[in-house]
Formats: structure tokens, C-alpha cells, sequence
């Protein structure tokens, strides 16, 4: 008699233990698997927030100190057609209207971004379309957004097919300076090519073809 209470006994001990065995494994498991999904969450809160606060400094320091950096190179290159240029050019926004530059070249960003988020092709158009806004901007600062967009709508109809395969003639160059890590590339591609467009809005603005044309795609672009 007594052994058969001590094997119910035992048989009762062991279906609760093995029923509490699952039991807390798995919890523990539904523990691990709501840590992880929370953890996940955190991880993906932070990236998204640091991902944010990086593109909002990138669009800050774009809007306020790379644009107005691009126009001044664009008027040391257009000055450097028919003179020996200054390297204080390059900061000419700074000291000319800045705040209407920053302005219209983020407009002429905001747009092309826009335009792009359609399709990429409307997008790429859009972009040569605006081509010459920072050149204008260069050339006379006091230019307003909307005067600088409907010019340079005026200059690129017509040429935008054109200056997207002169753009192209440039691509052998590129894949080069990349063999030279960039090298070629900063000391004689982007110089190259930042003077043949100096020319090209030279001939779109004023008809003139300058001394050296020939930088023009050796004469391929003809308006």
C-alpha cells in the first residue's frame, strides 16, 4: 500500500514538473522572442532617427554652402574663357545676393527631386532643363528664381538632347580617373568638364563661340 501512494505520488510529481518544465521554457522562449522584436524596434527607432538627422545636416549644408559654392565655380570657369580667373570667385555667392542663390538653387534642387520621384526619366530632363541656372546665377546674381528658370528653359530647348550626349563623350574619362582613384579625375576630368560647359553656356547665352570652342566636344555641339 505504501509503495503504490509512493509511485502516485511520484507519477503526479512528475507530470507537474513536466508540465511546469514546458511551461517555463516556453515562456522563456516568448521572453527571448519579445526581447528580440524589441530590440529590433529600438535598433531600427535609432537608425531611422540618426538616418534623419544625417539627411537633415547633408540638406543644410547643401542648400546653404554647396550650392553657393557650385555657382562660384561656375563663374571662375565662364570667367576663365576670356581671362586668366581669380580663385576668390569660387566664393562670389557669398558676397552677391546670397540669399536669392541659395534660394533659387534649392527651388531648382526641390524640383528635379520632385520630377525625379515620377520617373527617372522626367527627372533627367528636368535636370538639363535647369543646366544653366547657376551659370546665370553666376553671371548676374540679382537675377530672380523665376527669371533663372525660365531662362535657362530658354537656352537648354532644343539642347538638352545634345548636352546629354556631349555629357556622354566625357564617360571614357571618368571610367579612367577611376582607375587613378579619382586622381585624374579631380586634377584634369572635372576641370575639363566644368570648361566645356563654362563654353557651352558661353554660346547658349550670348552666341558667341569663344577661342577655345574647340573645348565644346571639338565642335560636335553646334546650336
Amino acid at each position: 500500500m505504501t509503495t503504490v501512494v509512493q509511485n502516485n505520488i511520484t507519477d503526479e510529481t512528475d507530470i507537474l514538473d513536466g508540465e511546469d518544465g514546458d511551461s517555463l521554457e516556453n515562456d522563456i522562449t516568448t521572453m527571448i522572442d519579445e526581447g528580440g522584436i524589441a530590440a529590433l524596434a529600438v535598433f531600427v527607432s535609432v537608425f531611422l532617427i540618426v538616418f534623419i538627422i544625417c539627411m537633415a545636416i547633408a540638406l543644410v549644408l547643401n542648400a546653404f554652402i554647396v550650392n553657393p559654392l557650385a555657382v562660384g565655380c561656375r563663374r571662375f570657369f565662364v570667367r576663365n574663357l576670356n581671362e586668366p580667373a581669380q580663385v576668390g570667385n569660387i566664393g562670389y555667392a557669398f558676397d552677391n545676393n546670397y540669399k536669392n542663390i541659395t534660394k533659387t538653387m534649392f527651388f531648382r534642387d526641390l524640383y528635379t527631386v520632385l520630377w525625379t520621384l515620377l520617373f527617372v526619366i522626367p527627372g533627367l530632363v528636368k535636370a538639363y532643363e535647369y543646366a544653366m541656372i547657376p551659370y546665370l546665377l553666376a553671371d548676374n546674381p540679382q537675377m530672380t528664381k523665376e527669371q533663372a528658370f525660365a531662362e535657362s528653359k530658354r537656352m537648354m530647348h532644343g539642347n538638352k538632347w545634345k548636352t546629354f550626349v556631349l555629357d556622354l563623350s566625357f564617360i571614357g574619362w571618368h571610367i579612367l580617373s577611376a582607375f587613378t582613384l579619382g586622381i585624374l579625375e579631380f586634377f584634369y576630368v572635372a576641370p575639363y568638364v566644368n570648361a566645356t560647359h563654362a563654353a557651352l553656356y558661353e554660346t547658349l547665352r550670348y552666341g558667341n563661340p569663344v577661342n577655345n570652342q574647340n573645348t565644346v566636344n571639338n565642335g560636335a555641339f553646334n546650336n
